[in-house]
């Protein structure tokens, strides 16, 4: 496997990052600086956060002017590390994303030329926008954290995290994600309007200028690595593993859906509630942890059946009922 990344390792803060409390301490640092260009959206920038450390990818899904890019780019501006932007539209190729081989005169050879995947964060935008064929383009990287050209094969940087967006009610011009796609987003997120207090807010900072060009890298790539490995770390009790599993299996026999969640989203219905215990400085995992996630987790993942969309049912409801059904275990 050839390495297309030349960056040099940053250093670390060694044992600051090498426990639960150091993953605590710097999540509020990046969660801090995110918190000043995205006003009034606190749970949102934690599963942001949550995502990166839990090695997974976030799509946010919302109405236009609400945040979506803004948070993804303030998300990566907080991170000292590299970071590409795909704006994706009906022309772009999968090559645009994915990297070329070019023949070189001088040597009489190919040499591969490095497509936007290549970058600690990557950012979507609109996603939708791009065709069935360029989506698939990013399935081997979000999966495998490597891409395939020409047979053969290049790893991607560490940590890697795409963050996607897209428009839910403006369908002309834009391709659905297929639901292989989707299973590979960890969590979907709506930012949602903002409060009237915090939009009063985001004015007044948008006044002197863009709150975006402030935020400084409170964390390298190495850190969040640093970070990343620590929360793998984390203990997760047999019975938190069987009510993971128990909620997963009961969206695949619940009577409104179609299609219930994977296997994949089991996994990383766990890896985020590890993310989760350790922002709240905890080394192992509560039903809590799992509970609070299942929504954003699941919920992208799940198709309803017919009859479930003329009742207006929604797979946020679904869930919520799964959540509530399934019994908690004791102790």
């Amino acid at each position: 496997m050839t390495a297309v990344d030349g960056s040099a390792p940053s250093p670390t803060d060694g044992d600051a990052l090498a426990s639960v409390s150091g993953v605590s301490a710097r999540g509020a640092l990046i969660g801090a600086a995110v918190a000043g260009v995205i006003e009034g959206k606190p749970d949102a920038i934690r599963l942001a956060l949550v995502t990166l450390l839990a090695e997974g990818h976030l799509l946010i899904e919302d109405v236009p002017g609400v945040g979506k890019t803004m948070l993804a780019k303030s998300l990566a501006r907080a991170l000292d590390c590299t970071v590409r932007r795909i704006q994706f539209t009906p022309d772009l190729l999968p090559s645009d994303i994915t990297g070329v081989s070019v023949f070189n005169q001088e040597t009489r050879d190919f040499e591969f030329r490095p497509g936007a995947v290549f970058a600690n964060v990557v950012i979507g935008d609109e996603i939708n926008r791009a065709s069935p064929k360029t989506q698939s383009a990013l399935l081997e990287a979000m999966e495998e954290q490597q891409v395939t050209v020409d047979g053969t094969t290049y790893p991607l940087a560490t940590p890697f995290m795409v963050v996607a967006t897209q428009n839910p009610i403006e369908m002309e011009g834009t391709y659905p994600l297929p639901e292989a796609q989707r299973d590979r987003f960890m969590a979907r997120l709506s930012m949602g309007y903002p409060e009237r207090a915090a939009e009063m807010d985001m004015l007044t900072a948008h006044a002197s200028g863009r709150p975006l060009d402030a935020v400084t890298p409170v964390a390298t790539g190495s850190d969040v690595a640093a970070l990343i490995e620590q929360v793998r770390r984390l203990h997760v009790s047999t019975e938190v593993h069987r009510y993971a599993v128990d909620l997963v299996v009961a969206s695949r026999h619940h009577p409104d859906l179609r299609l219930g969640a994977s296997p994949r989203a089991t996994l990383q219905l766990i890896r985020a509630a590890k993310a989760s215990a350790a922002l709240d400085d905890r080394d192992y995992i509560i039903p809590d942890d799992v509970r609070s996630l299942a929504v954003p987790v699941l919920a992208h993942r799940l198709l309803l059946t017919a009859e479930a969309q003329i009742a207006r049912r929604t797979s946020v409801s679904v869930v919520e009922s799964l959540v509530d059904s399934t019994a908690i275990p004791a102790g």
